[in-house]
């Protein structure tokens, strides 16, 4: 399927209309989306492991600060594995410091070298993605970590992968793909991100804004991603549990926002909290799903563009 893009001036609401009609112009053709749901990617990988269990609750969330460079990330990663367990200890709860005495939770960092994440991201270039902020950001970030430590192996290929509650972590080259999309090499100051998971593409956001904000619906996915990312030590991530489709507006306005599920239209809120010039990137449909930029141009107007085919969770109210 080729990539078209429309170019539209919306006002609220924004329908599913208003991003999906008719294009006025083409663009190169650019990868279509591998689905988002665990469920087809197990079709394709009939030796998946079983499904996970919910996770257990944990510690709180994290402060802001400036952006955390790739290569300063890489660094952290690289040293040793004890050193990293040393630095991280005196966070863990008194049951998280005997499962790791007994060596139940740690995890198999020397079993995935950053050859294989090179591989990944090399991958992920070929594949379109041309953002060399992005990209490095891709090759700091441990994917494995985000994982349970059965599926490591399974971290580096490219397909989302079951985190339990009936989500998925994104598979590489969409994470990459949204993010370049939203990044389009502007500063990045603050950006919001609806949809935490497991905390993977919040970490590699880090990467690129100077200050990230995650909102989890879902409660034991937000103790989830605080317990994945508590090693990563990242200072300008901090989490929140709540409706992300009401967005953060106390925090408001943002340099980028990012959805990891679809809506059958943008949450009116979500677009209230975009800065004038920026961009918004979000899933939109139901069973055909597409991948939509949205530029805020002025107080009450829209730019949107199709970019390419997709598949995600479907976006939801509440909080569970």
């Amino acid at each position: 399927m080729n990539d078209r893009t429309t170019d539209k001036r919306s006002t609220f609401p924004l329908p599913l209309s208003s991003v999906t009609g008719p294009a006025r112009k083409t663009v190169a053709p650019a990868p279509v989306a591998t689905p988002q749901t665990a469920t087809r990617n197990a079709a394709r990988q009939q030796s998946a492991p079983p499904s996970m269990a919910a996770p257990s609750a944990r510690a709180p969330g994290y402060a802001m600060a400036g952006a955390v460079p790739a290569h300063k990330m890489a660094a952290h990663m690289a040293l040793p594995h004890e050193r990293r367990q040393q630095d991280s200890q005196h966070e863990r709860s008194g049951h998280d410091r005997r499962q790791h005495e007994r060596g139940a939770v740690d995890r198999p960092d020397m079993m995935v070298s950053d050859a294989v994440r090179r591989a990944m991201v090399a991958r992920v270039a070929r594949q379109g993605v041309r953002d060399e902020t992005v990209l490095a950001a891709m090759q700091a970030v441990p994917r494995h970590m985000f994982l349970e430590p059965a599926m490591s192996a399974q971290a580096y290929v490219d397909a989302s992968l079951p985190i339990g509650h009936n989500q998925t972590i994104s598979q590489p080259y969409i994470v990459a793909r949204m993010i370049e999309a939203m990044h389009a090499g502007r500063p990045l100051a603050r950006v919001l991100e609806i949809g935490t998971g497991c905390g993977y593409q919040a970490a590699v956001l880090s990467c690129v804004a100077q200050e990230v904000y995650s909102v989890e619906r879902i409660r034991p996915l937000h103790e989830l991603a605080k317990t994945n990312l508590r090693p990563l030590r990242i200072p300008n991530l901090r989490l929140h549990y709540g409706d992300g489709m009401l967005g953060l507006p106390q925090v408001a306005p943002f340099d980028g926002i990012i959805l990891a599920a679809a809506g059958l239209e943008v949450p009116r809120a979500l677009l209230e909290q975009l800065a004038i010039g920026a961009r918004l990137v979000a899933p939109v449909g139901g069973q055909q799903q597409h991948l939509q930029r949205i530029t805020r141009i002025g107080k009450a107007e829209w730019t949107s563009e199709t970019l390419e085919a997709c598949h995600f969770v479907p976006l939801r109210p509440g909080t569970v």
